[in-house]
């Protein structure tokens, strides 16, 4: 008679008991709040340096603050500007000059570019008359923009436009001169006309380049038409930074110049933004 010995059963493994709340693998609302602050603070941090020098080297007699006031006066007399209207007036009517020549630019210099560039026989045949204007600055043509239009808005319109032209047309011209020719022959290998080529190949390989002579323009038509409403305006933004000047409201000066500088900012931004919209097809190789 054999004995069979019982083994003991091997008690059975603990069930795993899932977690209430599992641990997610993106980083946390708070993660993200921080690192996007700290992307704002890298980025504003030449910002906060020189806005520091500017506040503290008029006080320690660095500089003479008589010239250079500190940034916390200038800031209380755009404050002052900004409530009394005056500042506004001159915002409204330098912004509606400038949007006027650049869109008036826009309009005119990107459909010719592309014709240009497209077309060589038209491009042989408008390449020196092109060198020649754009060797010619724009604010050495603002006395014949005078004398032939006047001292009214016609003129400063006018202006803005010739000075915004210029990089639109010519980074158009080399936008379509710039894609790729293999490109060209694989899509008329598939049989696309030339009015399906250009839609579908030419025009969106060069929108980048359009897009940079727009950005290029936007900062123009700010920077020349300060200059041209120093010459005979009654209202604008080079009109107020010269007005202030020559009554030595020097506070008052630099908050026109710190407005020209943040209207262009906002404008830059705002075209970046645009380009992103008509070229989402674009991989942005600088992201890691």
């Amino acid at each position: 008679m054999v004995d069979i010995v019982e083994r003991p059963t091997r008690p059975a493994a603990p069930t795993a008991v899932p977690d209430a709340v599992a641990a997610p693998d993106a980083p946390g609302l708070t993660g993200r709040l921080l690192g996007l602050g700290a992307r704002v603070l890298h980025r504003s941090v030449a910002i906060v340096a020189l806005a520091a020098v500017w506040e503290v080297a008029p006080r320690l007699g660095l500089v003479d603050r008589v010239f250079l006031p500190p940034l916390s006066e200038v800031l209380v007399a755009w404050w002052e500007l900004l409530r009394s209207g005056q500042l506004a007036e001159h915002v409204g009517a330098s912004l509606t000059r400038s949007l006027a020549g650049l869109g008036l630019a826009v309009l005119t210099a990107i459909p010719l570019g592309l014709l240009i560039g497209w077309y060589r026989p038209l491009a042989e045949l408008l390449s020196p008359l092109l060198e020649v204007f754009r060797n010619t600055a724009a604010l050495a043509l603002l006395p014949v923009f005078v004398l032939i239009l006047g001292l009214g808005e016609t003129s400063k319109i006018a202006l803005v436009l010739y000075a915004c032209s210029w990089p639109i047309l010519l980074n158009t011209i080399a936008g379509v001169k710039g894609v790729d020719p293999l490109l060209i022959r694989s899509a008329r290998s598939m049989g696309l006309n030339h009015l399906r080529l250009f839609q579908k190949v030419i025009l969106p390989a060069a929108v980048p380049t359009i897009f940079t002579g727009v950005r290029l323009a936007g900062a123009y038509s700010i920077l020349v038409l300060v200059a041209a409403e120093m010459v005979g305006a009654k209202a604008g933004l080079g009109y107020l930074v010269n007005y202030a000047q020559y009554n030595f409201a020097i506070p008052d000066m630099y908050s026109g110049i710190i407005t020209i500088s943040a209207i262009g900012l906002v404008v830059n931004q705002l075209l970046v933004a645009l380009e992103r919209r008509f070229s989402t097809w674009r991989v942005d190789v600088s992201a890691g």
